[in-house]
């Protein structure tokens, strides 16, 4: 049966990570683990930041809902590996095709969600007076539901050209779950308009947030630099220290996923970079704000002591 685009492919079979048994148990107990981790780790992070009072500013609004991302972005290809690491390896077209709009939505609503937190250090920094005038309630509600639309509009305009791509086969994916960039490599016939389409989305989705980043903290160093005492230094640059690892983390490794040149390209290279960008970045996220920001240690040190009097 030939799909509407003219496709002859109706499912997909992921060739996984490995072949091996014993290999295969290892991964699963590992991204099982890692699983775990990330769900356990970001929901303490959304419930501290939505049940404590003390949390409810800007900054920990923008935190609550890059934590709940990254619960669903690890949640759309974590799940998925695992079942292919025990039996099941086959994806209906439709499923792949969901399953790629969905990362995709999550990923760039992050990449968004990321330089909307680097203005809200930005006017932090360099507008301190003014800050919550700037970054009121209403603003930042706005700016969530813009980076959760813009998202959308993005991934949507991404899935609908790759739609138009005609698959014949054969219909083995040399990956752990579908992505833009694999499926582009599968289709037959001319994939140019497709490739251009996806890499101007990349670029609205990547190097434009990005870019808005970069500016920002090389503002925000260059007002930090100007404080005089070290004490005042640190202060400042602490409030935005891990907000910039994190950027870092998730900016390198997307941006080569989906702009790196083609003579670098291999199957193996591709599955190592996805699977760093789809299971570290959320893992890593709530470890990283909670061990350096005195807030939340404080609020999750006192949930501790709760619990033990209780």
């Amino acid at each position: 049966m030939e799909k509407e685009n003219g496709s002859s492919v109706t499912e997909f079979v992921f060739l996984g990570l490995s072949e091996d048994p014993h290999v295969k148990i290892v991964l699963f107990v590992l991204f099982l683990v890692t699983y775990l981790l990330t769900i356990i780790g970001n929901g303490i992070l959304v419930t501290a930041c939505v049940a404590e009072p003390r949390l409810h500013t800007p900054m920990y609004f923008f935190l609550g809902n890059l934590s709940f991302l990254d619960i669903c972005f690890s949640s759309v290809s974590v799940p998925y590996m695992l079942a292919q690491l025990l039996s099941t390896r086959r994806i209906c077209f439709s499923g792949c095709i969901a399953q790629m709009y969905t990362s995709l939505l999550l990923g760039i609503t992050e990449c968004v969600l990321l330089a909307a937190m680097a203005y809200d250090r930005y006017t932090a920094i360099l507008f301190p007076l003014h800050y919550k005038v700037i970054m009121s309630r209403s603003r930042c509600v706005t700016m969530a539901a813009c980076c959760w639309i813009s998202g959308s509009v993005i991934a949507l305009v991404a899935t609908v050209f790759t739609l138009k791509l005609v698959f014949c086969g054969p219909n083995m994916i040399n990956h752990f779950f579908c992505e833009a960039t694999i499926l582009l490599k599968m289709a037959c016939g001319d994939r140019f308009i497709t490739e251009m389409a996806i890499f101007s989305c990349a670029v609205f989705a990547l190097v434009i947030p990005s870019s808005f980043t970069l500016v920002s903290y090389v503002r925000i160093i260059a007002t930090i630099m100007k404080i005089r005492s070290s004490e005042g230094r640190y202060k400042a640059f602490s409030t935005c220290a891990s907000h910039l690892i994190v950027v870092t983390i998730f900016y390198g490794t997307a941006i080569f996923m989906y702009m790196k040149p083609k003579s670098i390209d291999s199957a193996n290279q591709e599955k190592i970079f996805s699977i760093f960008y789809t299971v570290t970045p959320p893992m890593v996220n709530p470890m990283i704000y909670s061990l350096r920001n005195k807030d939340v240690k404080n609020v999750l040190e006192k949930g501790t002591q709760g619990d033990r009097l209780h």
